[in-house]
């Protein structure tokens, strides 16, 4: 479509910021003159102020002059855009978002910030609006796939929220029809038209190995090339610790310190040793806790550091990572390999035998790696001293003794203090030379990975302790008790199983973990503990300590990983301050770089009561400063957990789609008023059955069972049922996969009172 102006009348932009500064308003000659109107194009000009006038973002008083329309009430925000076409304004109050529909979608693209005018309501009351104004543009760059339509090329966007397809100017190159492209934005969309662009980058073919990887990274905008400040500043590290730097460190290397992982990493933070102790007359362990000292070579202001915030965390991939730091310190100089000197940050903690620490103290070291353990080597130490394991490790067999005692009292401490402890499956799928999946199978977590895991929470701890002591500012890890309507929905669904979740409207975590007990062996156990899953919130970071609900935690920041994840790298910089009797303070951050457009109760969580400035009630600006950080902090590791579940759906719909026309054994997984999710028993693969598929009838949704009522076969369809359904369709650019019914569970029977919801027929779909 073409636009209906030529170019360049002064967009509407332009137009509003020129008369923002006019009280009296401009006559038309004078804005004409103003913006540099051309006169051929001045009719076009007319009809755009009285567009304006029209939407009501202008007025014009009795002699002609134009204004600003004060009175309007016009509400920023930002868009979020819907598969199906239409969107929402994300209001900057928080209050409910505005409708947006397809024609006001096209003028813009998902995240574009706008002025919305209310107006009018749907049915409900809910708000619908139109754009007024559009602030700012977020989006540059648009992956997707190239077609030809008649005469002219388009790229389909692989974000569905996008609505528009993009027009390519010119040829496309030497991209080929069907391969994946990166295409810039060389015009925004408007009312007029849809956006254009030229293709800067082929991705591929969609059977290309890592194209789907390819696709994420830039679909999700994650920074995957490093500056070249960054570069030379890492190629300028030492390969080795120097003689000089290891001066005013306590030196460590003589004792057997070793860091346990996954077979696959390759970045090592954290190293740990634990020996036995008697402290006044009472015995205990010592748990050294040595973490990379990624702050000693990662110096504010550098390019390395600002490389290092804009990711904020590094992005894992099947067979690929997207680090935060340059392979230089992540695999080298700061990664804890064995047999060879690093530099750590150590937390040297004192716990007695009923899991509490009674004494802590922080400091710079110098460590020499005596082994790099495998969380499966471990394990088979400890429940066999005298396989081959352990043979072969005979040395170091006494300290992963020590280290195990040592689990033991800290799991009878969490225990104690009520901390949640969901025992979820998680997957882990093994690629091909190709990157295609071969097997998706069930990771294991066994006591190797908890012994790991208690040790870095006493580290954690103690470093959110230090830094609260000495009164200083950093950015804890903050997990908020369940909202009330949550709490409602999790205890109907309990209730249905003759289960009670106690502490009122502020349940402890205790009371949590006491249902957790309470189900532990039933044959719906995993179905019960997703359902708590649901329930909680989301952890975020933040200036504003409120503690942590699901870990029993008064105080807790992130200390272990600073390799990968920059608020830890933030807590380094702290706890060195205060070592030095310094106080550190984030400068030089720039908000424009970073990323504070999220949701709106995602801020809310992060600017708690408790970060206010004591005398005004608002923020200073230290603590502005480390708000913006811990929204942004919080928004990229969001960001990095999307585009890694979004590769693993690729990857999923991949390894299904040659599949078509088998019949497989599920578990319904989760059931909305639509249709029921169903998790394959063998596969661990999700797919939708749609109401439009379980049958003739007419089904009722009730929310609090969670279940679909056929009204008149009295079928159920509930949380845990096992059903068997046939692979219908894979759909590689939605990344869904769709299940026709093939055998129903059992028939349960429900009282019409019980079973009461919302009806759903079989042929609608919502």
């Amino acid at each position: 479509m073409m636009k209906q102006y030529a170019y360049p009348i002064p967009s509407r932009a332009e137009i509003l910021e020129t008369l923002y500064g006019a009280t009296r308003g401009y006559g038309v000659k004078r804005l004409a003159k103003e913006l540099h109107v051309k006169t051929t194009e001045f009719t076009g000009f007319l009809k755009r102020l009285d567009a304006m006038v029209r939407d009501g973002q202008l007025t014009q008083d009795a002699k002609g002059a134009y204004k600003v329309n004060t009175s309007a009430e016009f509400i920023p925000g930002y868009v979020q855009g819907h598969p199906d076409g239409y969107g929402y304004l994300i209001r900057d109050d928080g209050e409910e978002p505005v409708y947006l529909s397809e024609r006001e979608i096209f003028k813009v693209m998902p995240n574009d910030r706008v002025d919305v005018r209310i107006t009018g309501y749907d049915k409900k009351g809910r708000p619908e609006g139109t754009i007024v104004m559009v602030t700012s543009r977020s989006t540059t760059h648009v992956v997707g796939r190239l077609s030809r339509v008649g005469g002219s090329w388009q790229v389909t966007p692989e974000d569905q929220r996008i609505a528009h397809e993009i027009l390519l100017e010119g040829k496309p190159g030497k991209a080929k029809e069907g391969q994946y492209v990166n295409v810039e934005l060389t015009e925004q969309p408007t009312r007029y038209g849809p956006p254009k662009g030229k293709i800067v980058e082929v991705l591929g073919n969609r059977e290309d190995s890592g194209v789907e990887i390819e696709i994420a990274v830039r679909r999700f905008g994650l920074p995957y090339l490093f500056s070249p400040g960054a570069t030379q500043e890492a190629d300028s590290l030492p390969e080795t610790v120097l003689p000089e730097e290891i001066k005013g460190r306590i030196d460590l290397r003589d004792i057997p310190l070793v860091t346990i992982d996954g077979e696959d990493a390759r970045d090592f933070d954290d190293a740990v040793f634990c020996t036995p102790v008697t402290v006044d007359g009472s015995e205990g362990y010592r748990l050294i806790v040595a973490i990379a000292d990624v702050s000693h070579y990662v110096k504010p202001g550098s390019c390395l550091d600002d490389d290092a915030l804009s990711r904020a965390t590094s992005a894992y991939f099947p067979r690929r990572v997207i680090p935060m730091l340059p392979e230089k310190l992540s695999n080298g100089i700061c990664s804890l390999n064995p047999d060879v000197d690093r530099l750590v940050m150590v937390c040297d903690a004192v716990v007695n035998t009923e899991g509490d620490v009674t004494a802590y103290q922080f400091y710079p070291a110098v460590m020499h790696s005596a082994a790099r353990l495998t969380y499966t080597e471990v394990y088979a130490i400890l429940t066999n001293p005298v396989g081959a394991e352990a043979t072969q490790r005979k040395a170091l067999v006494p300290h992963l003794n020590d280290l195990y005692a040592l689990y033991k009292v800290l799991e009878k401490g969490r225990k104690r203090r009520g901390a949640i402890d969901f025992e979820t499956v998680e997957t882990e799928i093994i690629c091909n030379e190709d990157g295609k999946i071969e097997k998706i199978l069930p990771r294991e977590r066994n006591d190797a990975h908890k012994l790991i895991e208690e040790c870095m929470l006493v580290a954690n701890v103690c470093a959110a302790q230090f830094v609260e002591h000495h009164q200083r500012i950093g950015l804890y890890r903050i997990h908020a008790k369940p909202s009330l309507e949550k709490l409602q929905n999790v205890r109907g669904y309990l209730a249905l199983s003759g289960i009670t979740l106690g502490g009122g409207e502020s349940p402890m975590p205790a009371d949590y973990a006491k249902v957790l007990e309470q189900v532990a062996g039933r044959p719906d156990e995993m179905i019960l503990q997703t359902m708590l899953l649901r329930s909680m919130q989301q952890a975020v970071y933040s200036p504003s300590n409120i503690g942590h609900f699901g870990l029993a935690f008064d105080a807790y920041m992130h200390f272990t990983s600073p390799i990968r994840r920059y608020p830890d790298l933030l807590t380094h910089r702290v706890i060195r301050a205060i070592l030095a009797g310094e106080k550190y303070v984030p400068k030089g951050i720039d908000p424009k770089k970073l990323n504070l457009d999220v949701p709106v109760a995602m801020r809310q969580q992060v600017w708690q009561p408790a970060g206010l400035g004591k005398r005004s009630g608002k923020p200073d600006r230290e603590q502005m400063v480390w708000g913006m950080l811990g929204v942004h902090c919080s928004a990229n590791e969001r960001r990095a957990d999307e585009a890694s579940r979004d590769v693993e759906q690729w990857l999923k719909c991949w390894y299904m789609h040659d599949k078509l026309g088998e019949d497989f054994d599920g578990i319904i997984s989760s059931v909305t008023s639509f249709g029921i999710f169903v998790q394959l028993k063998d596969f661990y693969v999700e797919g939708l059955v749609h109401v439009t598929d379980l049958g003739s009838d007419y089904y009722h949704y009730n929310d609090v069972r969670r279940e679909l009522r056929g009204e008149d076969s009295d079928v159920t369809f509930g949380l845990g049922d096992s059903v068997k359904v046939r692979l219908a369709r894979v759909d590689m650019d939605a990344r869904q996969i769709d299940f026709v019914l093939i055998e129903a569970p059992t028939s349960r029977k429900r009282s019409k009172r019980a079973s009461k919801g919302k009806g759903v027929s079989s042929g609608q779909s919502e």
